[in-house]
């Protein structure tokens, strides 16, 4: 399933504070998370998350520390922040209101 640009772009910050909201993780975990929790239905690339987590950082929701792998490798990892987690309340408040009148609507169709 494809998602509209416009779709992906309003959902990519609420879902991506979701999953910091579990754990400080790097950007190609929280990929594969998304990949998981939406059955592989949403399939995010790198190239539409790194934009956004830069985004976040500098708006001061996530911030961001290095860490070396057992292997050598060094990933970045992601925390949100107190106003990240402010920021996600306030987003999930939006979304509610928006699947409600959703669902409202679907239910008066004929």
């Amino acid at each position: 399933m494809t998602f509209p640009k416009d779709l992906v772009a309003a959902s990519a910050t609420p879902i991506i504070l979701a999953v910091l909201q579990g754990r400080d993780t790097y950007g190609y975990a929280i990929i594969r998370k998304v990949q998981q929790i939406s059955d592989h239905r949403i399939d995010w690339k790198e190239g539409m998350l790194y934009p956004v987590l830069h985004r976040l950082e500098a708006a001061g929701l996530v911030e961001s520390y290095w860490v070396v792998a057992e292997n050598g490798r060094r990933r970045k990892y992601y925390h949100i922040t107190a106003a990240g987690r402010s920021e996600y309340r306030a987003l999930i408040d939006q979304w509610s209101v928006v699947y409600r009148a959703l669902c409202s609507l679907s239910e008066e169709s004929p």
